[in-house]
């Protein structure tokens, strides 16, 4: 049994899938949406700010959901370049990557409430080993095991997220173990 999530370091967001209405407290918003399940969101995100009738400005930004997230970088900074008061970041896509998105957004000075995010899938995690520092991405759960593709180290997923890396911690799992002789 591990530990109650809203007591570590892991989003809620990032364990259920979630679809959180848009902020409408902002007035410039750049939204990036990952794959069909992020666009659909982010559809959804536009309409409720178009409801509102103010002169506002949405650049919504679609992402392939396989690949690189060069893209989805390229447009965060692009549109921070001219960010004003007001702006607001909104993500939709799998976990894995919108924690990617957001250790980004967290490095450029973006605070968690200027942030909304939306997760379309879970299942996936990217794990950094603290032994080699590669970082292995698989559909695993917290508290499984996977073998880090770095180091060849059994890694237990655990219940910390970087927000510098926007990865979970992996550990060797059997570290304390004598080896066979």
């Amino acid at each position: 049994m591990g530990p109650a999530l809203e007591l570590t370091s892991v989003p809620a967001w990032s364990t259920v899938v979630t679809r959180p209405d848009a902020d409408l407290s902002g007035r410039q918003w750049t939204v990036i949406a990952f794959g069909p399940a992020g666009a659909e969101v982010a559809g959804g995100w536009s309409e409720q700010i178009a409801v509102t009738g103010s002169e506002s400005t949405v650049r919504i930004h679609q992402v392939a959901l396989h690949g690189d997230d060069g893209a989805a970088r390229t447009a965060l900074l692009a549109d921070l370049a001219d960010a004003r008061v007001g702006w607001r970041l909104m993500v939709a896509g799998p976990a894995h990557a919108c924690l990617r998105v957001r250790a980004l957004a967290m490095e450029m000075g973006i605070a968690d409430d200027e942030m909304t995010v939306a997760s379309t899938d879970v299942a996936s995690r990217s794990v950094q080993c603290v032994h080699c520092r590669t970082v292995t991405s698989a559909t695993v759960e917290l508290e499984d095991v996977l073998p880090c593709r770095g180091c060849g180290r059994n890694l237990l997923v655990y219940y910390h997220v970087s927000r510098r890396q926007g990865a979970h911690l992996g550990f060797m799992v059997d570290a304390e173990e004598q080896a066979a002789r």
